[in-house]
C-alpha cells in the first residue's frame, strides 16, 4: 500500500500543497484546518451552527449545511479551495485592488468563485471566561479591517444595479459632514449611522449569507489539554456579524464617554463605504480605513472578549462541542501533525499530544 501523504480531510484540490512544511505554519494552518473540519462535520451528517439575524435585529441560532456554506457539495470533485485569494465578483465594487479573504471556494471546471469566507479559529475558553463555569465559557474574536471591506461588499452587491435605492435608505443628512476624520464632528452622527445600517440590512434581510466561519477548540479550563469534546463550527451571517459590533457600540454610546472606540470606528468604516458606494458607485476602502483612523492603529478593526460573544453563541454545542479529540486523527492525515510549527496554542497542543495519533 502506498504511503498516505500529509493532508487534511476533504481538501483534494487547493492552492496549498500539504506535503510542504510551510503549509503547516501558523497562518496557513489556522484557515486550512477549519475548512477540513467543516467538511468532516458534513461527512458525519452534521450541520454547522448558523448565527443569523431576524427582522427584530436579534441574532438567532439555526444550522447551515457545509454545502450551503461552500456553495457546493464538500464531497464534490469540482470543489477547489483557494486560500488567501480574491473574491473576484467584488472587484467591480471597489477602487484599487481587492484584498484577499481567507478562503474562496471555487469550481474546478469553470473556475467560478462560489463563496468568500473569513475564518477565525478561536479558543474556548478565553482569558475572560476561563474562571467561570463551563456553560459561561466564551471565545475572543479579533477582526481585521479586510473583513469589514468584504462585509461592505456583501451588502453593496445587493444594490449594484440600482444604487438610488441605497441612497434613499441612507438619506441626505450625512451630506452635512464636513470632516469625516474629525471624531468630535462624527460622534453626533453615530446613532444615525447605526439606524441607517439597520434600515439597510432590514431591506435586504432575506439575502443575508454566511460571511465568517468561527470554529472553536475547547480545552480543560486554563490547561493546555484538549477537552474530550473539543471541536465544533459556528458560522456568522454577514448581518448577524454586523449586529455584533453594532450592539457593542450601542452599549458604549450609553456609557457617557465620547471616545471613538474600535467598535464605533468600525461602524463609521462600514457606513462610509456604503455611503460612498451609494454616491460614487465605488468603495475606496483604503482611503476610508487609512483616513478614518481616529488616532487608533489600523492593525485590527476590533476585538471582543468571550464575555461579549458568549451570550450570542451560547448553546449546547458551545458547552459540549460535537467533534471529539479522537477525531482529529481523521482530519489531519498522513502524519501532517509532524509538519506543524507550533507557534499558537492549538497547533502546539496537537504537536505535543502524541496520544491523539496512536
Amino acid at each position: 500500500m502506498a504511503d498516505i501523504k500529509p493532508g487534511l480531510y476533504g481538501i483534494n484540490h487547493s492552492n496549498r500543497s500539504f506535503t510542504d512544511r510551510e503549509t503547516w505554519g501558523k497562518n496557513q494552518f489556522n484557515s486550512s484546518f477549519p475548512a477540513a473540519l467543516t467538511s468532516f462535520l458534513s461527512a458525519k451528517g452534521l450541520e454547522n451552527i448558523y448565527l443569523y439575524l431576524d427582522k427584530k435585529y436579534i441574532i438567532r441560532h439555526g444550522t447551515i449545511s457545509t454545502k450551503d456554506l461552500f456553495g457546493i457539495d464538500p464531497k464534490s470533485d469540482d470543489l477547489f479551495y483557494a486560500f488567501e485569494s480574491q473574491y473576484t465578483p467584488y472587484e467591480q465594487l471597489v477602487l484599487g485592488p481587492l484584498h484577499r479573504v481567507d478562503l474562496v471556494t471555487q469550481s474546478v471546471k469553470t473556475q467560478q468563485c462560489l463563496r468568500p469566507i473569513e475564518i477565525k479559529l478561536t479558543a474556548l475558553p478565553d482569558n475572560s471566561t476561563c474562571n467561570l463555569s463551563e456553560e459561561y465559557y466564551g471565545c475572543e474574536i479579533v477582526i481585521r479591517p479586510d473583513t469589514i471591506v468584504y462585509l461592505a461588499c456583501s451588502i453593496a452587491l445587493n444594490f449594484k444595479t440600482d444604487k438610488t435605492v441605497l441612497k434613499k435608505l441612507i438619506g441626505t443628512e450625512f451630506d452635512r459632514i464636513k470632516d469625516w476624520s474629525d471624531g468630535s464632528e462624527i460622534w453626533k452622527y453615530i446613532p444615525k449611522m447605526i439606524a441607517s445600517i439597520d434600515k439597510i440590512i432590514l431591506s435586504i434581510l432575506k439575502y443575508q449569507e454566511p460571511l465568517l466561519i468561527q470554529p472553536i477548540w475547547k480545552t480543560e479550563g486554563k490547561s493546555p489539554k484538549l477537552a474530550k469534546n473539543c471541536l465544533d463550527v459556528f458560522v456568522w451571517s454577514n448581518f448577524a456579524f454586523t449586529q455584533l459590533f453594532l450592539d457593542v457600540a450601542r452599549g458604549e454610546l450609553t456609557g457617557g464617554e465620547k471616545n471613538v472606540t474600535r467598535q464605533v470606528r468600525t461602524i463609521v468604516w462600514l457606513f462610509k463605504m456604503l455611503y460612498d458606494f451609494a454616491n460614487k458607485g465605488r468603495i475606496d476602502y483604503a482611503k476610508v480605513i487609512d483616513g478614518l483612523s481616529f488616532n487608533t492603529k489600523n492593525d485590527k478593526a476590533f476585538a471582543v472578549s468571550g464575555r461579549v460573544t458568549q451570550p450570542y453563541m451560547a448553546c449546547k454545542e458551545l458547552t459540549r462541542p460535537r467533534i471529539e479529540k479522537k477525531d482529529i486523527r481523521n482530519i489531519i492525515l498522513g502524519g501532517g501533525q509532524n509538519l506543524l510549527s507550533p507557534e499558537r496554542r492549538f497547533d502546539s497542543i496537537i504537536f505535543n499530544s502524541d496520544d491523539l495519533f496512536d
